[in-house]
């Protein structure tokens, strides 16, 4: 049996994804029209968790407007509002109580993955581990820390964020840890605690027994604007095993309920249309676009490698190019917009 317990880190202030996060926390900036939050959730369902602790900091209402009481997945969700942020591991030190009694996850409300979490408890069982931390093979090495490990995969150092003359490794750390509950006794209390910069370097230091599971799995930190739309494409290409809403009509093609489409409208595949969508003659939309709730698409406009939010409004003859959108924006008639442009106007 696996651990029945996780803390979901929902609290960080999500600069890097500005403007979009000057109203919304990082977690519930969606992706294939659901929040990362929810994706997380999913998976910690489908691998056996059954209660789940959320810290919550920016725009806390909105992540307990959303996932309240955890009943929509079948999980038990409680909650940890930190005034002041207390770090990665500082926000599970403040939640100590709870995870008495049996191994748990830690995972990233921003980081989206469909990692399994079952393989991983299998594979820190075997090794007798006190923490075990879920490291990924990637290219771009830069914004993450680097893991050292041997050939038994017991970690033996880390770099946090290391320039080019210290890379000797492109195994870097997902954010996705399980942990003995006897790794909450060496976090101190009532102060911030970094996992990273303290709590991994101190079991290391007494030479605790901590590991590296490597996945193959899907992992995107959602942490930037072109980390975001990597992970959108990636999704619509089925390169994350995720749930994407509505029916599939054809291939590539899902729309969800109440949505409607002019009969001389074009949805070009892959692409998302959300609940109660209209649009209007003459319109393209897509590839790789996600369109939210009760977007409204005007007559000729046309949409490709774009985003939009709940409630946006692009008019007719609109123009738009690998564009995200704010939730209530309004794109005026015959207008283009190209390149990477991020709205996020309120009528």
């Amino acid at each position: 049996m696996g651990p029945r317990k996780a803390m979901v880190l929902a609290a960080g202030a999500g600069t890097r994804l500005r403007p979009l996060t000057y109203e919304m926390p990082k977690p519930m900036v969606p992706v294939v029209n659901r929040p990362v939050i929810h994706h997380v959730l999913d998976n910690l369902l489908k691998h056996g968790v059954e209660e789940v602790m959320v810290n919550l900091h920016a725009h806390p209402e909105q992540v307990r407007g959303y996932c309240g009481d955890g009943s929509r997945w079948s999980l038990g969700l409680r909650y940890s509002l930190e005034p002041k942020l207390m770090g990665t591991a500082g926000a599970v030190k403040r939640a100590e109580k709870f995870f008495r009694g049996g191994p748990f996850f830690v995972m990233s409300g921003d980081g989206l993955s469909d990692i399994d979490l079952t393989a991983m408890h299998a594979f820190h069982r075997r090794r007798g581990a006190v923490a075990t931390m879920a490291v990924k093979r990637v290219d771009a090495r830069f914004d993450y820390g680097v893991t050292l490990m041997d050939g038994a995969q017991r970690i033996k150092g880390f770099l946090e964020k290391p320039s080019w003359g210290d890379v000797f490794s492109n195994k870097v750390n997902t954010g996705i840890y399980l942990f003995e509950p006897e790794v909450l006794r060496l976090m101190p209390s009532g102060r911030p605690y970094d996992f990273g910069r303290e709590l991994w370097p101190k079991l290391l230091k007494l030479r605790k027994p901590i590991y590296a599971y490597e996945t193959d799995a899907y992992w995107c930190d959602v942490g930037n604007l072109s980390e975001y739309r990597r992970c959108q494409i990636d999704c619509l290409d089925r390169k994350a095993l995720i749930h994407i809403p509505g029916a599939e009509v054809r291939r590539g093609v899902w729309i969800q309920e109440g949505a409607v489409i002019d009969h001389e409208a074009r949805l070009s595949a892959p692409v998302v249309v959300g609940k109660g969508v209209r649009v209007a003659a003459g319109a393209v939309v897509g590839p790789y676009s996600v369109v939210g709730d009760r977007a409204q698409i005007g007559a000729g406009a046309r949409l490709e490698r774009c985003i939009l939010f709940e409630n946006v409004t692009v008019g007719s003859g609109v123009r738009l190019t690998n564009c995200i959108i704010g939730p209530n924006g309004n794109v005026k008639e015959n207008i283009s917009v190209f390149e990477a442009a991020v709205l996020n106007i309120r009528q």
